[in-house]
């Protein structure tokens, strides 16, 4: 029996197209996934302390602030011109004094976004992780439905934030 490639067509055909999608499968090494509670990272570091006196702060001199703004609002048609007055001279030092604290936190909050970035990239290099997702926004998006424990680095970042 003679083989021709008539004969050799068809066959060689299903075979490059069977390994053909071998191929990929056997090529693509696996990914390792992780999973931090950015949360507990995020008031795990030094200036958590320093972020929360400052919010506190703003809070109590807003709040007392935003309270005598509603109260002339309460008035309604019968506020005074002198209530009005009032309540925009309230208004405008309520902006100034939030753009203030903000000016004050948003370094100490950038500080602190970073070093977690950087431990819990320092975590995943080290122990081979492609992926590290926040657990919280992953399970309230529906992306992650189930994750072994074994997958949670946070205890480690924890420990790279330490000085």
């Amino acid at each position: 029996m003679k083989i021709t490639a008539k004969t050799l067509a068809p066959i060689a055909i299903v075979a490059a197209f069977g390994l053909g999608t071998l191929a990929p499968h056997a090529q693509t090494p696996a990914q390792k996934i992780g999973f931090v509670n950015v949360s507990t990272l995020l008031t795990a570091h030094p200036n958590d302390k320093d972020i929360k006196a400052i919010q506190a702060k703003a809070d109590a001199e807003l709040q007392s602030l935003d309270t005598q703004v509603k109260a002339i609002d309460a008035k309604g048609a019968a506020a005074t011109a002198a209530d009005k007055q009032q309540r925009d001279t309230l208004v405008k030092t309520i902006q100034a004094k939030a753009a203030d604290y903000d000016k004050q936190i948003e370094p100490k909050i950038t500080a602190v976004e970073k070093a977690v970035d950087a431990a819990v990239g320092t975590i995943a290099k080290s122990n081979g992780y492609a992926v590290v997702m926040d657990r919280d926004v992953a399970a309230k998006s529906g992306l992650v439905i189930y994750a072994d424990p074994v997958t949670d680095v946070t205890a480690a970042a924890v420990k790279a934030l330490k000085p």
